[in-house]
């Protein structure tokens, strides 16, 4: 099923501020939280598709590549990449969205008094040339992460009981207010290590290599971000944070990209462009051959539909423009200077602007 605009999801324009956008979030959260609507599976969709609309928004980075290019910018899933937002995500990331105004209290404690703590995120470059990032393709990449060992035991904190927050009762003019804090021990998780392996370090966790297969969609740019839910570095007693994948674009020896489309500068004798010939040329996906007509102009452009880079919303495919140099000879032998000597005065030989086609200005506005 196809995802929802996210301006749409919160009900704001695209012209609309960071202020305007957390405030119809915050009105959203509020509608259709699941401690106000229980056992409202409906109610709870709209939840997590209002955060995940605010997550993407409220961020000016992938913001901008969602105007740009869509759900597909942020990796085709929005902004947690493999499987949507759920609700652990949601109280660790926005659980302060709220400013201290009670919301959870308003709800009796949101998830029971404790904030999930989300594990560090993990960031990587990853390498393509120009057919990978036309087309698209998956890529096999290995990264060490921090994982849970294999036999460590936690236990509830001694310092909040479990709850991951510390009380402190204040005597002020209009009596006794109570303030909730972070727990300081176990950082808001309600549990510490009891046991671990050796090789663990104090929190619990080892340094695992994994192989992690990406599916890469066609017309990615240079330092384009897609992410991965969950598979950034674990934490004790939360939820693992993302893993972050920064594209590195590999320019291209012979092909120049520009947008969606690829250009390439095509090379041709006088000959050649006085009597037409059928040349080979390099594309994104191997050589074709193509028919130069006899008269050819120098600066002439040549279009090879749908042989450029797929738009990463997968309306369309970009072209290849072919940019014809007529090659001039810087060196002459006896004879081939008599022979144009003789043409030299020719009408045919003999420039004539006033028939001649398009200028090369004119012509790159008609492909862009």
């Amino acid at each position: 099923m196809a995802k929802r605009d996210y301006y749409e999801i919160l009900g704001v324009t695209k012209s609309a501020s960071p202020e305007e956008i957390k405030k119809a979030y915050r009105k959203l959260a509020i509608k259709y939280h699941p401690d106000k609507n229980p056992g409202n599976p409906e109610a709870e969709e709209k939840f997590k598709e209002a955060a995940e609309a605010y997550e993407v928004l409220s961020n000016q980075e992938k913001r901008q590549r969602y105007d740009q290019y869509g759900h597909q910018g942020l990796g085709g899933n929005g902004g947690y990449g493999g499987g949507g937002m759920n609700m652990d995500d949601i109280f660790s990331q926005f659980g302060d969205i709220f400013g201290g105004s009670g919301f959870e209290s308003f709800f009796g404690g949101g998830r029971g008094g404790r904030r999930t703590k989300k594990g560090t995120n993990l960031r990587v470059k990853l390498k393509l040339n120009l057919k990978e990032i036309a087309n698209g393709v998956e890529k096999k990449i290995k990264v060490k992460r921090q994982v849970l060992a294999e036999g460590v035991t936690f236990k509830n904190c001694s310092t909040c009981q479990g709850t991951g927050q510390v009380k402190k009762v204040v005597n002020t003019m209009l009596g006794q207010m109570v303030s909730a804090s972070t727990c300081p021990a176990c950082g808001g998780n309600g549990q510490i290590v009891d046991k671990k392996p050796a090789e663990a370090d104090p929190r619990g966790l080892v340094l695992k290599e994994e192989v992690i297969a990406i599916n890469i969609p066609g017309g990615v740019a240079d330092g384009m971000q897609l992410s991965m839910s969950g598979k950034g570095n674990e934490t004790a007693g939360g939820i693992p944070g993302d893993l972050l994948i920064v594209i590195e674009e590999i320019e291209d020896d012979i092909l120049q990209r520009d947008g969606n489309n690829v250009v390439f500068d095509l090379y041709v004798s006088f000959i050649d462009a006085v009597l037409g010939s059928s040349i080979e040329v390099p594309t994104i996906d191997g050589k074709v051959k193509i028919k130069l007509e006899p008269g050819t102009q120098s600066g002439k452009i040549l279009r090879l539909k749908g042989k450029g880079i797929k738009d990463i919303n997968g309306y369309h495919r970009g072209d290849q423009l072919i940019h014809v140099n007529v090659w001039t000879p810087k060196q002459l032998s006896k004879d081939e200077r008599a022979i144009l000597e003789k043409l030299k005065d020719s009408e045919n030989f003999k420039p004539d602007p006033g028939n001649s086609e398009k200028s090369f200005f004119d012509k790159m506005k008609e492909f862009f």
